[in-house]
């Protein structure tokens, strides 16, 4: 009888610690598989954010550009030519601003972001030009703000 006991108890044993060893494997691999979907998270906003920011800056350059060319009478500047590069490069920084929008939850980035893109644009050739340095570095702040905060949903922990 006393065998038969051992038995039983071993057998509870083994099936015990079988089962913790599936539990904690488990476990283990659900923590793996969600730090490795944070990082891919982590990575895509690192991405979009710089991206943004990028298209931003170059946006904000081709706007300025245009506008000393119009403005200071620049004769060997294309006019056509600077007005399409600056849509190229309006488009593509909102491209950029809609990939924000998909990998961020939060509404003051998306706000921020918005509010850099609507400074930038106000870089337009109908701004005078006693308004135009105040308007740059209102744009060049706003790019600055919204790179800070988007600093700080990729921060690692």
């Amino acid at each position: 009888m006393e065998i038969i006991v051992t038995s039983i108890v071993a057998v509870l044993g083994t099936l015990l610690g079988s089962l913790a060893t599936h539990y904690f494997q488990r476990r283990n691999r659900a923590d793996a598989e969600r730090f490795a979907r944070n990082e891919r998270l982590r990575q895509e906003r690192v991405s979009a954010y710089t991206t943004y920011g990028g298209a931003l800056v170059s946006l904000r350059r081709a706007q300025i550009d245009r506008w000393y060319a119009v403005h200071e009478g620049r004769q060997h500047a294309d006019p056509d030519a600077i007005r399409y590069e600056t849509y190229r490069l309006r488009t593509a920084a909102l491209e950029a601003m809609f990939r924000v929008q998909l990998v961020t939850e939060s509404r003051q980035l998306i706000d921020l972001g918005q509010q850099a893109i609507d400074s930038v644009d106000r870089l337009n050739l109908r701004i005078p030009a006693e308004e135009f340095k105040d308007a740059r570095d209102v744009s060049r702040q706003h790019i600055f703000d919204f790179v800070e905060a988007a600093r700080k949903h990729v921060d690692v922990a």
